[in-house]
C-alpha cells in the first residue's frame, strides 16, 4: 500500500541530497585551507586535508552515479574533481615535491566543485547500442584520463608561475609554495606520459563503441576533434622535450591547452548542449 507523501517528506527527500553536496562541498575546504597556510609542510594536516577532500568528493560523486552512469554535466565535473582528489594522494606519496601543487589544485578543485552543484545541466542516459563492457571500461578510462590530466595542468601552471616570477624575479604570493621548476618539470612530464598513454586508450575504446552503435569508426564531431587534437599536442610535446628539449613556459602553454581541449571535449559540450540551450 503506498502512503501519501507528506510536505515533510518531501522536503527530507530533497534536504538529503541537498545536505550531502554541502558536506561534499565542505570537505574540499580544509585541503585548500591547509595549503595556503603560512609554512605548509607535508604533515599529518596536509594528509588528514586531502585525504578528506578525496573521501568527500569520492562519495558524493559515487552517490550521484548510484542509479547508473549518466552524463549530466554536473555529475561529470564532481568526477572529476573526485578523480584529481584521489590521485592526488598516491602523487603525493611517491613524488616528494608533489604535495607542493595542493594550493593551486585544491582551490581549483573546491571551485569546480561549487560550480558543478550550482549549474547541474540535464541528466541524460549514456548510449546503450555498444556492449556495457565497452562503455564501463571507456568510462573509467576517461576519469583516469581527467584526474592525471589535471594534476599534469596543474604541475605546468607551477612551471608558468615559477618561471615568470623568476623572469621578473619578484616572487609572487604563491610562489614561495609551490615546487620548483624542475621539480614541477619533471612531475609535469611523468604525469604526460601517462595521460597520453591513458587517452590512447580511450580514442580506441571510443572508437569501439562507435562502431558498435553507427558501424564507424570515427565520427568527427567536436568531442572527437578536441580528444585527437590534445592526443597529438601531448606526444608532439613528448616527442620535442626529448629530441628539442622543449621546456619551461611554452612546453606549460601546450599543456594548458591540450587540457582545455579535453576539458571542451567532454564537460564543455555538456554544458553547451544540457546548460545553454
Amino acid at each position: 500500500m503506498l502512503l501519501p507523501a507528506t510536505k515533510d517528506g518531501i522536503v527530507g527527500a530533497m534536504l538529503s541530497p541537498l545536505l550531502a553536496n554541502l558536506v561534499a562541498i565542505a570537505a574540499l575546504v580544509p585541503a585548500t585551507l591547509f595549503a595556503l597556510r603560512p609554512n605548509a609542510a607535508r604533515d599529518g594536516l596536509f594528509w588528514g586535508g586531502a585525504c578528506l577532500a578525496a573521501l568527500g568528493a569520492g562519495l558524493w560523486s559515487w552517490m550521484l552515479l548510484s542509479g547508473g552512469w549518466h552524463s549530466q554535466f554536473g555529475t561529470v565535473v564532481w568526477v572529476i574533481v573526485a578523480a584529481s582528489a584521489v590521485l592526488f594522494l598516491p602523487v603525493a606519496f611517491f613524488a616528494r615535491q608533489a604535495w607542493r601543487l595542493a594550493p593551486l589544485l585544491m582551490p581549483y578543485l573546491l571551485s569546480l566543485a561549487v560550480f558543478a552543484s550550482v549549474v547541474r545541466g540535464e541528466k541524460r542516459p549514456l548510449p546503450t547500442d555498444a556492449p556495457a563492457v565497452w562503455i564501463d571500461v571507456h568510462i573509467l578510462v576517461a576519469v583516469l584520463l581527467f584526474g592525471l590530466l589535471t594534476l599534469a595542468a596543474v604541475s605546468s601552471f607551477a612551471v608558468f608561475l615559477q618561471e615568470k616570477a623568476l623572469k621578473r624575479k619578484r616572487p609572487g604570493p604563491l610562489t614561495p609554495m609551490l615546487p620548483s621548476v624542475a621539480d614541477a618539470e619533471r612531475l609535469a612530464g611523468w604525469l604526460l606520459m601517462g595521460s597520453e598513454t591513458v587517452l590512447g586508450i580511450g580514442v580506441i575504446t571510443g572508437m569501439a563503441i562507435e562502431y558498435f552503435a553507427t558501424g564507424a569508426l570515427l565520427r568527427f564531431d567536436h568531442k572527437t576533434l578536441f580528444f585527437i587534437t590534445a592526443f597529438v599536442l601531448i606526444g608532439a610535446l613528448l616527442l620535442g622535450h626529448r629530441v628539442c628539449g622543449v621546456r619551461g613556459r611554452m612546453a606549460a602553454r601546450v599543456v594548458l591547452l591540450a587540457y582545455l581541449l579535453v576539458m571542451l571535449a567532454s564537460p564543455g559540450v555538456k554544458f553547451v548542449t544540457q546548460v545553454l540551450r
